[in-house]
């Protein structure tokens, strides 16, 4: 297990920031969801104002010590998306959770970001504490994250859906050994949904509800959404909406969600497709609540099988366009623990969720060209037509 040659200046400088932090009167409450456990400790005044959920600075007597070199700790720092958010922060805990349930980890963490300026304070309050691995989630915490490895360079830093070409000087893109991009094809996976959205369909009108095109992934799930119905029904109607906001709410934004997703159904729309956290999810529970009236509409989920993340959808979850997030993120904890860490881009799986109460309801013929488009995807012969950037 590898620890910084600086830790016993780190927890030097901690403790100063306690005894400062306890003369202020402020204190934090730090929560693992994974054991249930509470622990309340005193805290510099600069990280309670930077994260909901933040690391203890000094561990009380009994409590596991990241700084040493005996232990391995995996911290974990989201986008202003909460934890719980039933699709891609959530998707990303599981995985560290999984670590430590796995015997992986022995000390698991995270820090709900409320303000994106404090993306670096966020990462670096895991750093300052010795912890092994610190995952980021989400394309906006790229810049801050590199940056944390630059700075950092014997913590090994997981950046789900961060691709590695951040250019570090005029002629030199990112290659640091301690910095993985978890990234996904999604424009593969969008293109499944797409083509069963195509083959369901009985209006001739399909929807995309979506967060913000200023985040590549959400682009891939679309285009390669509207590529895969054309690839089954070429005339189809496609009716596809980003949030009008940025980064900061077009991903919890349910109310607009629904709104979106009431309009595209008022259009002719039978089957939408949520890809965009809280505001994705909002389409899918407004889509579900036509279904109980009557409607005969589909919905399709993101990022994870949301038949377990959104129960509320159930009425017309017949799929989710996943990245496999989870069991990426594991399988890079795990790498780094037993030091084989890879560097640059590594490419986790995507798929179709199962159709779970709806799988008798999906005709035969429509199971075997979803199995062929997987194929043909997967060796090449199917092209998504998405190009990054294009």
């Amino acid at each position: 297990m590898r620890k910084k040659l600086y830790v016993l200046l780190a927890m030097l400088l901690v403790a100063v920031m306690v005894l400062s932090a306890c003369n202020s009167g402020q204190s934090t409450a730090t929560t693992q969801p994974s054991t249930g456990q509470t622990e309340v400790t005193e805290a510099p005044a600069e990280a309670t104002e930077a994260a909901t959920e933040a690391p203890a600075t000094e561990a009380p007597s009994g409590e596991v010590d990241c700084a040493s070199p005996d232990v391995f700790c995996v911290g974990l720092v989201t986008d202003v998306g909460q934890i719980d958010d039933k699709s891609f922060n959530q998707s990303a805990w599981e995985g560290v959770k999984m670590a430590l349930d796995k015997g992986v980890a022995d000390k698991i963490d995270y820090i709900e970001t409320t303000d994106a300026k404090d993306y670096e304070a966020n990462i670096e309050l895991f750093a300052q504490r010795g912890y092994d691995v610190i995952v980021t989630v989400g394309f906006a915490l790229g810049q801050a994250t590199n940056a944390m490895a630059q700075k950092y360079p014997d913590i090994d830093f997981i950046g789900v859906d961060q691709f590695q070409a951040w250019a570090l000087d005029d002629d030199k893109t990112n290659d640091l050994p301690n910095m993985a991009g978890l990234i996904f094809h999604e424009d593969q996976a969008g293109f499944m949904a797409g083509a069963l959205a195509g083959m369901l369909t009985q209006t001739g009108t399909i929807a995309a509800v979506l967060g913000t095109d200023l985040v590549p992934p959400v682009v891939a799930f679309k285009e390669g959404y509207e590529a895969g119905a054309k690839y089954v029904k070429p005339d189809i109607n496609i009716i596809s909406t980003y949030h009008p906001g940025g980064l900061e709410n077009a991903f919890t934004d349910p109310e607009w969600g629904a709104a979106t997703a009431r309009q595209a159904m008022d259009q002719g729309a039978d089957v939408i497709f949520g890809a965009g956290g809280k505001t994705g999810n909002g389409a899918l529970i407004e889509v579900a609540s036509a279904a109980k009236s009557g409607k005969q509409v589909y919905c399709i989920g993101v990022d994870t099988d949301q038949w377990y993340t959104v129960p509320e959808a159930h009425a017309c979850l017949v799929s989710s366009a996943m990245k496999l997030i989870t069991p990426g993120v594991f399988d890079l904890i795990q790498k780094a623990k037993d030091g084989q860490f890879p560097s640059g881009n590594y490419f986790g799986e995507v798929g179709l969720a199962p159709f779970h109460d709806f799988d008798s309801k999906i005709p035969q013929e429509v199971k075997d060209k979803l199995q062929e488009i997987r194929e043909g995807l997967l060796n090449g012969t199917i092209d998504t037509g998405y190009k990054p950037g294009g």
